[in-house]
């Protein structure tokens, strides 16, 4: 078990705060004419060659202007703040598919789209397709318009692109899993041991189809000298509900409770406005995610909508054994496969709305 012997702040690009990051744009990467142009094109040749996106490639549309910002994207994620955001694209202009398809390629070249649903959708949709709140029963927070908790996906990438904004609301938030440690460590060493510990959680609830109730995993990961956080404290206490789960310690409770308190301090999260076009790269071990609540538009067209892609990006992170979701091999599904999934990018960027009402 870790003790408090030996514990110390980590440091780097990686421990941001909001209110400091949010008085820059050096968070920002606004695409270059050429840039933009060179997307423009290979999405606009994606729909009309319509490939399936299980089996095409980066290969398949390789980049030549955007070489330098997909280094960039890469770096951040891996070794810089674990996010940046890509501004400039026109998507209002030339439409839902011409746009999923110039996300879906920025993704071929950072890592390897994977299944996110029952039915192995590789492009899934945040947007709200009933009225549930996240309190009834069987509600996706990917199909709601509530505040969703901090928290890590099941993947080592989560990337998003707008293409339509909320009436009112609906900020992308992100937090420093570093920064978050690094001050419990200073406020209560004793709860940033905790971190360390093997916790159940929930695995049920996130995929209806699972083999087993729960999995287990730490929420800190420090090896080699590299940082990674997998949170969700809300899937670590739902946890404690199933038979044969053993019961948090006082201490453990308190920790996973000072965590998510002290994610959601003024100062600490970074909000984002998204703009249609805004396309947002994240690594899950180095900042978690949220929004805020929204309002969306009378108009089922204009609804709030972005689209998600899950990357397995494979460079090698060091973590601790049995770390994240680890009882998924990454992109292969627990069951079999649903029937309806959207493999060609015209069908994709269509909203399934019989998914999570």
């Amino acid at each position: 078990m870790t003790t408090t012997v030996g514990l110390q702040p980590v440091s780097g690009p990686s421990a941001w705060r909001g209110d400091e990051l949010s008085k820059s744009t050096e968070w920002i990467h606004v695409l270059s004419d050429a840039e933009r142009t060179e997307l423009e094109d290979l999405g606009r040749r994606f729909v009309a060659d319509d490939p399936d996106l299980r089996t095409v490639t980066a290969a398949d549309y390789p980049f030549d202007a955007c070489l330098a910002l997909n280094d960039e994207c890469a770096r951040q994620m891996d070794a810089g703040r674990g996010f940046i955001l890509v501004r400039g694209l026109r998507t209002e202009e030339y439409g839902d598919a011409v746009s999923g398809a110039i996300f879906f390629i920025m993704g071929l070249h950072l890592g390897r789209p994977i299944g996110q649903s029952q039915r192995g959708d590789l492009l899934d949709h945040v947007i709200a397709t009933s009225n549930k709140t996240m309190s009834d029963e069987g509600a996706l927070p990917s199909r709601i318009r509530d505040r969703l908790p901090f928290h890590s996906d099941s993947s080592d990438v989560v990337a998003l692109m707008c293409l339509r904004g909320a009436k009112e609301g609906g900020a992308s938030s992100l937090v420093s899993g570093t920064t978050i440690y690094n001050e419990m460590l200073r406020r209560r060493p004793d709860l940033a041991a905790r971190l360390f510990d093997t916790y159940h959680w929930d695995w049920r609830r996130q995929d209806p189809d699972s083999p087993e109730l729960t999995y287990t995993s730490p929420i800190i990961s420090h090896v080699d000298g590299i940082f990674s956080t997998y949170a969700g404290n809300s899937m670590i206490f739902s946890a404690q509900e199933y038979p044969g789960v053993p019961q948090l310690t006082p201490d453990q409770a308190a920790a996973i409770t000072l965590f998510d308190e002290i994610s959601q301090e003024p100062g600490l999260p970074i909000d984002m406005d998204f703009q249609p076009g805004d396309v947002q790269w994240l690594l899950n071990y180095a900042a978690l995610h949220s929004r805020t609540s929204y309002i969306d538009h009378p108009e089922p067209e204009r609804r709030r909508h972005l689209l998600r892609l899950w990357l397995k990006r494979d460079v090698g992170r060091p973590l601790a054994p049995r770390f994240g979701k680890h009882v998924v091999v990454m992109g292969e599904p627990t069951a079999p496969l649903v029937p309806g999934g959207r493999f060609r990018i015209a069908d994709a960027v269509t909203v399934n709305d019989d998914w999570g009402v």
